[in-house]
């Protein structure tokens, strides 16, 4: 069975109970993402003592965590994923992807750097961190790129760096080891797992700002992004650093900001793990592992960034793809109100999207907005008028339609782009749900939704969330 039979399969059991949780998720993110946040210095660190040690080690957190005798039961499940891991005799090797959001992709960012983690018996064996665009360049792959990416990047071969397609992780799981055996990757790969630059200032939130020997200036949790951005496209060149190591700031970073964490209080730690598990929620960080026993983990945990399947409800989701070769993403901000009207012959929705491009100047790191936008609706739905210029592209995928286009907005301005469709059939009045998915990379979904029921009265909520929303 494929990966996504596998996840097919596991998700007919799954209901949308999406508020599942409890505090075993605090220890489980810390042993997964710091492993995989910072495998590379975790590698030099842990070699002696393996990962587990990790884990080990907030054995004394979990002595000031306000929780119930049966709460902490619960914790010891969350070691099954380690423990199975620590008993796997063979090698395990893992693919792990950095994704930038500020070049927003539709599985979250776009992916400047890869990683290539190998554990056996849960320690940590080797580890490998690579600039992608290096690895792009040693053999073409020969896969066409999905439109429109060919036409405005110009290029004939879909590599790993544009690997994220998908708004669904385990899509993107399959296409990134399927582009990294064709362009030469040796390793057999068991599993991907998707790390978003969220994280990083998570981090430096906590440890405070943070000094680079040979190199100017400090990262803190407002400028490290920009600054790691300045450096690989700028900075080593005034510096003399080859190009194949302008990215080796990244180590450095990683093994001063994991030492500093690692000495910060139980109180500090708690706090930290609390901002980490949000990341996982907000799908700052994906799972796809191929061992089953782990996947079911990582599912009912909905650590797997799926894209939901419920024929049944209303659905939204708004899919950006940063095609503008530029980090503008960093000075966007954008906006919806989706209104469904019940009151007429047909049920429709009206969906509206504001992009506004913040950015004072055109610059090295931003210029005007380019995005090939994707609204996922649920099947059935049948678009009737919009006011965008490009033609319109259709499809459907995950048991939802979806129609695409080309949206712009320039540098200072603002740019608004509507769409009316008629409501698939399933969706009725009289039991009526709305669910909003979040695209990975997106700080929040904001906007309002107003409900015109089949008497003409009307509920509006206002929506900000860091996570996919979900209507009462």
């Amino acid at each position: 069975m494929n990966n996504l039979n596998l996840k097919k399969a596991m998700k007919e059991q799954r209901t949308p109970n999406f508020k599942k949780r409890s505090w075993k998720f605090w220890l489980g993110f810390w042993s997964l993402a710091i492993i995989f946040l910072f495998a590379w210095f975790i590698f030099l660190e842990q070699r002696k003592s393996g990962w587990l040690g990790i884990g080990n080690a907030l054995i004394p957190v979990l002595k000031v965590v306000p929780i119930e005798d049966r709460q902490k039961t619960e914790i010891q499940s969350v070691f099954k994923i380690a423990e199975i891991l620590k008993n796997k005799k063979e090698l395990q090797t893992y693919l792990i992807l950095f994704q930038n959001n500020m070049e927003l992709r539709p599985g979250g960012g776009y992916i400047g750097a890869f990683g290539i983690l190998k554990l056996k018996e849960g320690r940590v064996t080797e580890i490998g961190v690579h600039d992608t665009n290096v690895f792009d360049s040693r053999m073409n792959s020969e896969i066409k790129p999905p439109y429109p990416m060919e036409q405005t990047l110009n290029i004939s071969n879909w590599e790993l760096r544009d690997s994220n397609w998908s708004p669904d992780f385990a899509v993107n799981a399959e296409k990134a080891i399927e582009l990294y055996k064709v362009q030469g990757g040796a390793e057999k790969l068991d599993g991907v797992v998707a790390i978003s630059t969220e994280l990083l200032m998570s981090f430096l939130e906590f440890t405070g700002p943070i000094s680079i020997e040979g190199f100017p200036g400090e990262y803190n949790h407002e400028n490290a992004i920009e600054k790691l951005e300045y450096q690989v496209e700028l900075g080593y060149k005034e510096q003399d650093i080859e190009k194949g190591k302008r990215k080796y700031i990244m180590k450095y970073l990683a093994k001063e900001i994991l030492e500093k964490a690692q000495n910060l209080n139980l109180n500090e730690k708690r706090k930290l793990l609390l901002r980490l598990e949000n990341h996982l929620n907000q799908k700052d960080v994906m799972l796809n592992f191929h061992d089953s026993k782990i996947q079911q983990e990582i599912v009912d945990l909905n650590w797997d960034g799926d894209v939901i399947e419920n024929p049944t409800m209303d659905y939204l989701m708004m899919v950006d793809a940063n095609l503008g070769a530029y980090k503008t993403d960093a000075k966007m901000k954008r906006y919806f109100s989706y209104r469904i009207d019940f009151s007429a012959e047909k049920p429709t929705a009206e969906l509206k999207i504001t992009y506004i491009n913040t950015a004072k100047n055109r610059d090295w790191l931003t210029s005007d907005y380019q995005s090939y936008l994707r609204v996922y609706t649920p099947n059935g739905s049948w678009l009737i008028d919009s006011n965008n210029y490009h033609p319109m592209k259709f499809g459907e995928e995950f048991g939802k339609k979806y129609f695409g286009t080309l949206v712009q907005a320039p540098i200072g301005q603002t740019k608004v782009y509507n769409f009316k469709y008629l409501l698939a059939d399933e969706v009725k009045a009289e039991d009526y749900h709305l669910t909003i998915q979040k695209q990975s990379g997106i700080d929040k979904i904001q906007g309002t939704i107003e409900i015109i029921n089949k008497d003409g009265s009307l509920y509006k909520y206002d929506v900000s969330n860091e996570e996919d929303w979900f209507s009462k």
